[in-house]
Order: structure tokens, then sequence, then C-alpha cells
């Protein structure tokens, strides 16, 4: 039987919230990872506790929280999504050409927003996790992310 275990239970003031935007460029279908422009952006603002929102402000690109330590993830999971979502599936919106649907549905089935705790000016992340922007279409982007602290001081 599993045996679940309650932590220290923490309380944070929600003294401020500060924002920015993060703009991207991508290569092409890929995984960008962000962690460090967000680790950055909480030791600037000497964030304390709390939480910090990522969002995508695009319908063909995605975020995620995934494993950082093998590159091979990354492209497991870049295949994974081609077939989840194949370019010549009989889609009919196409204006921007035959990765166009895909790439929104790709975004549906990823998401386009994160949201993580913030403990100690630190985001609560396991060891081999990190943040990244996916880009779905086949050519390169600038994409915009905007990010937002809500807690406390450090």
């Amino acid at each position: 039987m599993s045996r679940i275990r309650a932590g220290e239970i923490r309380e944070t003031l929600v003294t401020r919230r500060v924002s920015t935007v993060l703009s991207v460029d991508t290569k092409g279908r890929s995984f960008t990872e962000v962690t460090g422009a967000l680790s950055q952006f909480l030791a600037t603002i000497g964030a304390g506790d709390g939480e910090v929102s990522l969002f995508c402000r695009h319908t063909s690109a995605s975020l995620t929280i995934q494993e950082n330590a093998s590159p091979e993830v990354q492209l497991d999971l870049l295949t994974a999504l081609d077939r989840l979502a194949p370019e010549h599936a009989g889609w009919v919106h196409d204006l921007e050409g035959p990765d166009d649907m895909p790439a929104h549905v790709k975004s549906v089935l990823t998401g386009i927003h994160l949201a993580i705790p913030v403990m100690g000016g630190r985001m609560a992340l396991g060891t081999w996790q990190g943040i990244y922007l996916i880009e779905h279409r086949a050519r390169a982007h600038r994409r915009d992310l905007v990010v937002a602290f809500v807690g406390d001081g450090g």
C-alpha cells in the first residue's frame, strides 16, 4: 500500500507580482530549454516563496516540463508528437503549409501554460526536470513567453 506523508506547511504573504516577456528564437521543430532564463529572472527580482507562471503567446508552439538529462528524450517526444499529428493526415486548415494544423494539434496536446512553485527563490523542480518551449513548426520563429512571479521577496 502506498503511504503519503505531508511536508512542512509554509505560508507566504503575496506581497508582489513581477512580470516580463522572454523572446525566444527557435530553430524550427525542437525543444528549447528556458529553465536558466526563468532562474535568472527569479534571481534578478529577488524572489522568495511563491509561484512563477509561464504563458506561451502562440498557437503553434507550447510549453512542457520534461527530463533535461538525456537529449534522446526530446528526440523521442518530437517523434511521438509527429506520430500523433502527422503533416499529411488530410487536415482542412493548411493556410501556412502542411505543418500548420499539426502544430496546432501538438500545442493542444502539450499546453501553453505552466505554473511552478518557488521556494526560497528557486523553482521547486525535480532533479532531472527542465522547462522547455516546444517549437512545432518546421521553420524558425521568434516566440514570446509571458513570465509572472507572485509571492514575496527573498
